[in-house]
């Protein structure tokens, strides 16, 4: 399969993604939770099974500016009776009393389980925390490939796992999935997965190049791919599987964790085989010719 003749398809499908996101974000924003942006959580036992769009109407008559998440804790009928209310508001001791007073009209049997309040300031930390895990990580991948492999391989696998992160970001900001601490644990996974597929194909890359004098690093990565492309696409399907049946069978909570998963682990299938083998080819490439040109002269 020569798939690294239209690279430039796969890098303008992957542009397209990304700019069409950022375009989100710069009109929506990213669609923060109390985690990131500070605010109250509150939960509540309702002993009986309930609609969240009964809580949801009850929320806005309440107070219209809250912008409250509605979440199920429950995971079947018979066990769906606590609720998760969450909002950026940070509410105060009235307005937690008239969200009570408002449940407790629809849910008489309703217990109040705890209340949490989440400062901006911890939000804050949160997020230099994250931004800093998966620059390490980022890091610790690069010096690992570049001593395993070489530097190009190392540069190649970076852009990769850039790519995948600037895709999950888009998914967020696309389907204003709420960024939770979720969100961290969503990065790092498919940031993982990303460079576990990127490092399979090239571990082939590196082996077929043994055996070439002088390699046609376009037609190396082509027969590299095509020789581990059914891998990846198995791989990708059991993963995509499991994760599918956390989002169809899992509560709200999961379910904020699962999709982006999904959409992180189908980016990370793609730039392993569209985006850091034509970046890896390209690269070498480009090297070759200068060195040519260098020894020409």
């Amino acid at each position: 399969m020569d798939i690294l003749k239209h690279y430039k398809i796969w890098f303008a499908i992957s542009l397209c993604v990304i700019l069409v996101g950022f375009g989100m974000f710069a009109v929506k924003g990213l669609n923060e939770g109390i985690d990131f942006q500070g605010g109250t959580q509150i939960q509540y036992n309702l002993n009986e099974t309930f609609d969240t769009k009964t809580i949801e109407d009850g929320l806005e008559e309440v107070n219209k500016d809250l912008n409250p998440s509605v979440m199920k804790t429950g995971i079947d009928e018979t066990k769906d009776m606590e609720v998760i209310i969450r909002t950026t508001t940070s509410l105060s001791a009235d307005d937690r009393a008239e969200i009570e007073s408002m449940i407790k009209t629809l849910y008489p049997e309703a217990v109040h389980r705890s209340t949490d309040q989440y400062s901006a300031s911890v939000g804050g930390e949160i997020k230099t925390r994250a931004l800093w895990a998966v620059i390490i990580a980022a890091a610790g991948m690069l010096i690992y490939i570049t001593f395993r492999f070489e530097i190009v391989f190392g540069l190649a696998a970076i852009a990769a796992l850039l790519h995948d992160v600037f895709i999950l970001l888009s998914v967020y900001a696309i389907f204003q999935v709420p960024v939770n601490s979720a969100f961290i644990a969503a990065v790092l996974t498919v940031v993982g997965y990303s460079i576990n597929d990127t490092i399979v194909v090239f571990d082939r890359i590196r082996e077929n190049v043994k055996f070439e004098k002088r390699p046609d690093y376009f037609e190396v990565a082509n027969r590299s791919l095509s020789q581990t492309i059914v891998r990846s696409i198995n791989t990708s399907i059991t993963t995509l599987l499991v994760i599918g049946a956390l989002y169809v069978l899992g509560v709200d909570s999961i379910k904020e964790l699962a999709f982006p998963l999904m959409a992180g682990v189908l980016a990370g299938t793609y730039s392993s085989i569209f985006i850091a083998s034509p970046i890896w080819a390209l690269w070498k490439k480009s090297t070759a010719s200068k060195q040519q040109h260098y020894k020409s002269v």
